[in-house]
């Protein structure tokens, strides 16, 4: 969707969403985009500026709110520590985890470092089964926003 500033022959200025630039075209030559004052369907684009907004890279945080980035604490520090590590030496299998930590107890796959998610119900039967697993207290770093 694109908002357009427009400008009958009037010289009513007003705005209106489209579809896309193409889209904008195809309505006002087909006489479907009109002043909402006068009816004039002489429309125009007008003069509008772009609306742009700092890159996350380059957003400040305003005063007087922390930075959410970084860890307010020794224990916080230490988990983003733990999560590093695991994510730099192990194998994320997504939601996979379960059938994939079963295989490997039961000799259908290589034995190797993995972590992933898997539903409750699923880890406490892999528990039950003998099967070594143990939650984490972080979430993947594509699912955090």
């Amino acid at each position: 969707m694109i908002n357009y500033s427009l400008k009958c022959g009037n010289g009513h200025d007003f705005q209106s969403w489209f579809a896309n630039a193409e889209g904008y075209e195809a309505l006002r030559k087909a006489g479907h985009v009109a002043c909402p004052s006068c009816g004039d369907q002489d429309v125009a684009k007008a003069l509008m500026a772009p609306r742009v907004r700092a890159g996350r890279d380059k957003a400040t945080v305003p005063a007087g709110k922390p930075d959410l980035t970084k860890p307010d604490t020794k224990v916080e520090a230490e988990l983003s520590k733990l999560k590093a590590k695991v994510e730099a030496e192990s194998e994320y299998v997504g939601n996979g985890f379960a059938s994939e930590a079963r295989a490997m107890h039961d000799g259908d796959a290589p034995h190797r470092a993995i972590w992933g998610e898997a539903k409750l119900a699923d880890a406490k039967a892999l528990h039950d089964d003998g099967v070594p697993v143990m939650p984490l207290p972080f979430i993947p770093t594509r699912k955090a926003n």
